[in-house]
């Protein structure tokens, strides 16, 4: 076998596994937007911080989507020798690394900004659904309890919601599961918001969320490269 034959091999069973993956989470995807109860219930905690925070759903199927078309364009351009679709993905794949690259240094240098488009979306979620939506409820409720925040600032995110209007307290979580859970109790308790705390886990864990993004990015410095590579190689053959 070959030194191109062997990189072509290489290259259509990496990227099938990108496609069955993607296939995956765009199959997960769906099943949390159509039944997300049922997958609460088997995921739990494991799953509750990052739902509060993002619609996993459409986080997941967005993902699902990106990877099938670039384990598509990568598999297929490799197994038809096809130059048209190597260059596509060569050049989706390196949008979506500087893509990656842009949203790190954002993330790194305007994490304030950050803080203030998810309150902008999340706490008016939180003053409306919080109560009346017993998925919603019930997987912030498991978040403050296993990451022991309250809300994604504080226990102001509760003042004036559905939530508070109805039992005129806020969530026990907010007050160190203390009662009643007023407003002097929960100012007392100053439990900080579920951002923050979040935050810290991830600074905490620094060092494994780089290790992983640089792992990442060298995947997708290889595959540019390997496809780069079968493209020339093409004009030779």
């Amino acid at each position: 076998m070959g030194c191109f034959t062997f990189i072509k091999v290489m290259m259509i069973l990496f990227n099938l596994a990108i496609f069955l993956s993607g296939g995956t989470l765009l199959g997960v995807g769906i099943w949390v937007t159509v039944d997300d109860q049922s997958f609460l219930k088997i995921f739990g905690p494991l799953s509750s911080s990052v739902l509060q925070v993002v619609y996993v759903s459409y986080f997941l199927i967005a993902i699902g989507a990106i990877l099938l078309v670039i384990g598509f364009l990568g598999c297929y351009g490799a197994q038809k020798d096809s130059k048209c679709l190597l260059m596509m993905f060569f050049s989706v794949v390196l949008i979506i690394f500087i893509a990656e690259i842009a949203a790190a240094v954002v993330a790194l240098v305007y994490t304030g900004l950050a803080e203030m488009l998810l309150t902008a979306v999340v706490t008016p979620l939180l003053k409306e659904k919080y109560g009346p939506d017993e998925s919603f409820t019930y997987v912030w409720n498991v978040t403050m309890n296993e990451v022991h925040c309250c809300g994604l600032n504080n226990y102001t995110d509760f003042t004036n919601s559905t939530w508070y209007k109805d039992h005129s307290t806020y969530p026990d979580p907010c007050c160190g599961n203390k009662q009643p859970c007023n407003d002097a109790t929960a100012a007392e308790a100053d439990v900080p918001g579920c951002f923050n705390q979040i935050l810290e886990e991830i600074k905490t864990n620094a060092g494994v969320v780089g290790g992983v993004a640089v792992g990442i990015a060298a995947l997708e410095i290889a595959a540019m490269v390997v496809s780069m590579y079968l493209y020339c190689h093409l004009d030779q053959k």
